[in-house]
């Protein structure tokens, strides 16, 4: 079975409702110190709306200037450059997500809803908040560097037209595999690239999201990079339609950090899906070998959706099983 097959993806993205709910009923998340969260976080979007236009505003001023000195009545480059501007700060650059996502480093109680909605107990420490803000920041400057460099290529002539399906080719080939790699090459030779860019840029920040999300997990779960690499391939397609589904609530304006720490709440729900309960802090040597595989892959994308919540192993047809400590899952 394929792990990005569309059944995978599908049940991700139930997840991502399922989750939301659940986590809005968790008691806990009303607390005082969580109303703090989603009040700083409202006022967040606000200034994230407000940060993004200033480069339209500055260039709307230096245009509305020039307009003084030359007659700009029938021009429409202005507004050509004015479009432009906006699609490239919000697509290409992905500004909105990166302020969204470093809201998680600002006020790190997001992390703490993550696990306030988790019944076993945090199995160690957090981890360094500033070693993860930097592994953020890089990966970003990669992410964009890569992303500007493809934008750039594209707007070549004759050329540039090749570029985008080529790297729509290249990302799905592994997940997808040939023939449909091919189809989505062929296909983006037909889309304007505008709407190639938005699909890739979607794809790739889902991605991104999910793994943000899964940080607070990974700190207090020491994974190696090769476990975390399988342990990410193993589960793709659920944790593409988990990001997918709450990405585009993220792009709720002004309400899209909230998301976020709705997002964060619902991924300790979608964690006890798809790995086995965190051990006590006593039992943790070698979980994480023992979860880079998804072992009850089959039996769990082969629930009704009404049996999501009283998942177990025994019920979903695959023997009992056991947590690393010894104790019955």
């Amino acid at each position: 079975m394929s792990n990005f097959e569309p059944n995978a993806i599908i049940r991700g993205a139930q997840l991502t409702l399922v989750g939301a709910h659940r986590a809005l009923q968790n008691p806990s998340l009303f607390k005082s110190e969580h109303y703090r969260q989603a009040a700083l976080a409202a006022c967040a979007g606000i200034a994230i709306r407000l940060i993004i236009s200033i480069p339209v505003i500055a260039v709307k001023f230096g245009i509305w200037l020039l307009s003084w000195i030359i007659d700009l009545e029938a021009a429409t480059w202005d507004d050509i450059v004015l479009g432009r501007l906006d699609f490239i700060s919000t697509y290409v650059l992905q500004v909105p997500f990166l302020l969204m996502t470093l809201m998680r480093y600002v006020t790190p109680t997001l992390d703490d809803i993550m696990y306030s909605t988790m019944s076993s107990k945090e199995p160690g420490g957090k981890g360094s908040l500033a070693s993860s803000f930097k592994a953020f920041v890089t990966r970003y400057g990669r992410k964009t560097a890569l992303s500007i460099a493809v934008y750039l290529l594209s707007l070549l002539p004759v050329i540039g037209r090749f570029v985008l399906p080529s790297a729509s080719f290249y990302t799905f080939n592994k997940a997808v595999g040939t023939v449909p790699a091919l189809v989505i090459f062929g296909s983006g030779l037909f889309v304007p690239r505008r709407f190639l860019v938005m699909f890739l840029q979607t794809y790739f920040s889902s991605r991104s999201l999910m793994r943000e999300l899964l940080e607070p997990y990974f700190t207090r779960i020491k994974f190696t990079k090769s476990q975390k690499r399988l342990w990410f391939h193993d589960r793709e397609g659920v944790l593409f339609g988990f990001a997918v589904g709450f990405y585009t609530m993220l792009r709720i304006p002004l309400l899209g950090v909230l998301m976020y720490g709705i997002a964060e709440a619902s991924t300790a729900y979608l964690i006890t899906k798809i790995t086995d309960p965190p051990p006590q802090p006593a039992y943790v040597e070698g979980f994480a070998e023992s979860q880079v595989r998804w072992r009850n892959k089959h039996a769990f994308l082969g629930l009704s959706l009404d049996s999501l919540d009283v998942y177990n192993v025994k019920a979903a047809g695959e023997g009992e099983g056991q947590g690393s400590d010894g104790k019955r899952i």
